[in-house]
């Protein structure tokens, strides 16, 4: 673990492509570039569309820097896959939280409050407030 102890955020999609685009959004938007670190976990390990516990675990150990993991899902069974990991309890590192957010709105809202140096709450906080932004 290094002296950075930024909030990692993790991007959970049932697609290799949508997680990796998604995280490359979230971070070109943010600003932040590598300051804030993030990682997708997309799909299968084989390429396919589904959830990887596996993918799911690497990634959040990637992004640990000591602050804590936001984790963002896109679909049903990505959240039962970190839910699951997460009661499991030595799956994922410490203070870990599945996000309640946007999948997009909610990757940016997050890593633009990581770069801030804000804490997990604050960074879930911010994710899940996604949830209000209006297009109309």
């Amino acid at each position: 673990m290094s002296e950075d102890r930024t909030v990692g955020i993790v991007l959970v999609s049932h697609s290799a492509e949508v997680a990796a685009s998604v995280a490359e959004l979230a971070k070109g938007l943010s600003g932040a570039g590598d300051a804030v670190p993030v990682a997708p976990a997309g799909g299968t390990e084989d390429g396919g569309l589904g959830t990887s516990a596996e993918l799911i675990t690497a990634a959040a150990a990637s992004v640990d820097r000591g602050a804590g993991v936001a984790v963002l899902t896109d679909l049903g069974s990505a959240v039962l896959t970190v839910k699951t990991l997460l009661a499991d309890g030595d799956e994922l590192p410490g203070n870990t939280r599945l996000v309640d957010a946007p999948f997009v709105e909610g990757a940016v809202a997050a890593v633009v409050t990581a770069a801030t140096g804000a804490d997990l709450a604050a960074v879930e906080a911010a994710a899940a407030d996604a949830y209000t932004y209006r297009k109309t």
